[in-house]
C-alpha cells in the first residue's frame, strides 16, 4: 500500500542532509562540465538487500563525472509481473543524481555496477540481486529500443514513484506528467516505508 502522506508532502522519516556534505556536493559539482541531473531507481531481491543497494550507491559515488545528490527512503515492495509469493520481496530506493556521462555511458555504468553484484539475467521477471535502472535523464524523451527515456514503465510503478516523490516531490516523468498525479493511481500496489533500514549517502 502506498503511505498516505506519498501524494501530500515528502515523507517525515527523510533525514536531512548534514549542511557540510551539502557543500561538498555543491563544490564537486563547479568542477563538472554542464552537468545533466538524472533519476536511478535502485532494486534488490536476493542476499542481504540493504548492503547491496549500499554497494550500488557507493559505486554510483565512486563514478567520475558523477556525483550523487539525493538517495530516497528504502522501501520493501511485491515483486513487479510475478505471481504473488513467487519470489522475495524487494528492497527499493531512488537516487538523484548529476553527471556529465551521455545516457548511454551511464547505462552502462549502470549495467557495470549489476554485474559487479553477479546480476543474473535468465528470465525478464526473475529475482535479481541488483537492479540499477535511468528512470529520468534530464527530461528526454527517446524512443531508442537501446535506452528508452523516461523509463518505459517508471509511471506504471509505485516503487518507482513513491521513493521518487520522497526526494522530489515537484517531479514529473516527462510526456507522462507529475509524479504527485500519478501516485493516487498506483494505490493498489504493495509499497512499505522501511524505517529500520535507510541508505547512508557517502562522503
Amino acid at each position: 500500500m502506498i503511505p498516505s502522506n506519498a501524494a501530500s508532502s515528502p515523507d517525515p522519516t527523510v533525514q536531512p542532509v548534514p549542511a557540510s556534505v551539502v557543500q561538498q556536493v555543491d563544490a564537486a559539482d563547479s568542477t563538472l562540465h554542464n552537468p545533466q541531473r538524472a533519476v536511478l531507481s535502485l532494486g534488490s531481491n536476493l542476499g542481504n538487500r540493504l548492503d547491496t543497494l549500499q554497494g550500488a550507491l557507493d559505486a554510483l559515488a565512486d563514478t567520475p563525472g558523477l556525483r550523487v545528490k539525493a538517495v530516497s527512503p528504502v522501501y520493501e515492495t511485491e515483486p513487479w509481473g510475478v505471481d504473488p509469493g513467487s519470489q522475495p520481496t524487494y528492497f527499493n530506493a531512488v537516487v538523484i543524481i548529476k553527471t556529465t556521462l551521455p545516457p548511454a555511458s551511464l547505462w552502462e555504468r549502470a549495467q557495470a555496477i549489476e554485474e559487479a553484484f553477479e546480476r543474473v539475467r535468465d528470465s525478464r521477471w526473475g529475482p535479481r540481486t541488483l537492479d540499477v535502472d535511468i528512470v529520468a535523464y534530464q527530461g528526454v524523451v527517446s524512443d531508442d529500443p537501446a535506452l528508452t527515456l523516461p523509463h518505459p514503465r517508471a509511471h506504471e510503478r509505485a516503487f518507482v514513484l513513491v521513493p521518487w516523490h520522497d526526494v522530489e516531490p515537484d517531479a514529473e516523468v516527462p510526456g507522462r506528467g507529475a509524479v504527485a498525479d500519478l501516485l493516487p493511481t498506483l494505490a493498489g500496489q504493495g509499497v512499505s516505508l522501511r524505517t529500520d533500514a535507510a541508505l547512508v549517502l557517502p562522503d
